[in-house]
């Protein structure tokens, strides 16, 4: 039987790349969403295209029964899970002095709260079966912090305090816990700016480049492998540079 992988957030971008990657090697995929069911459906044919096994489900991250429904049904279905990267994830951008408090609550019910729904409904199955790696997607800011971002830089620093204490507390069960803190990856996002736009960031970066989807997912590749079984706890930078803690 393969691994089983659940991706949150896997209809897009670097959640999707993620996805397809694992589908590469070797996982079974459940690709999470919350809105595009056609998008998901594309991840998923990817995988299958690539000769993987996946289907997509949909789950509000941040809604703790639907997510517990979700972890349930993957184990009746597959009986195990051996792989989970929380990706999901919003912005909602704004100075703080006119940031709205659901505009803050959203961000962190999503990118934290959300992160915390599935590994404390994954830990249990995973410590049955004393295995497990979760993967937590974090970002630069976390560390950097930015202007304009209050509330998605707090979601992401406590993804960072969250993973090393998880870490501590399964790491007798033979689960790693690690997160992966992207810095300017090319997407959609950065393909619509303009180039002055584009050439401030460049400055910002030691490589000058941007990353690429690919150096994420294969970050999560090689921490989900048997190589990286002695790596847990860490916030692992994916940036060119931009932040050398």
């Amino acid at each position: 039987m393969s691994k089983i992988a659940l991706v949150t957030g896997a209809s897009r971008g670097i959640g999707s790349s993620i996805a397809e990657r694992l589908g590469i090697d070797g996982y079974t995929v459940i690709v999470n969403y919350s809105g595009s069911k056609d998008r998901a459906e594309e991840v998923v044919n990817k995988i299958k295209e690539n000769g993987g096994n996946a289907e997509a489900y949909q789950c509000h991250i941040q809604e703790y029964d639907s997510v517990k429904e979700m972890i349930k049904y993957i184990i009746d279905q597959y009986g195990q899970i051996d792989v989970v990267v929380n990706n999901a994830g919003i912005t909602k951008d704004g100075l703080l002095m006119r940031m709205k408090p659901d505009d803050f609550d959203n961000v962190i019910d999503i990118n934290l709260k959300g992160a915390f729904n599935v590994i404390q409904n994954v830990s249990r199955p995973m410590i049955r079966k004393s295995s497990g790696r979760i993967i937590n997607i974090s970002s630069v800011v976390a560390s950097l912090g930015n202007a304009g971002q209050a509330n998605y830089v707090a979601s992401k620093a406590g993804i960072d305090g969250l993973t090393r204490s998880v870490a501590r507390e399964l790491a007798g069960k033979n689960i790693t816990v690690n997160a992966i803190a992207p810095g300017f990856i090319e997407s959609d996002m950065t393909d619509v700016l303009s180039d002055e736009v584009k050439d401030k960031m460049l400055e910002q970066i030691p490589l000058k480049s941007f990353g690429k989807l690919d150096d994420i997912a294969g970050t999560v590749s090689f921490l989900v492998s048997d190589e990286a079984r002695y790596i847990t706890g860490q916030t692992i930078h994916v940036n060119g540079g931009m932040y050398m803690g």
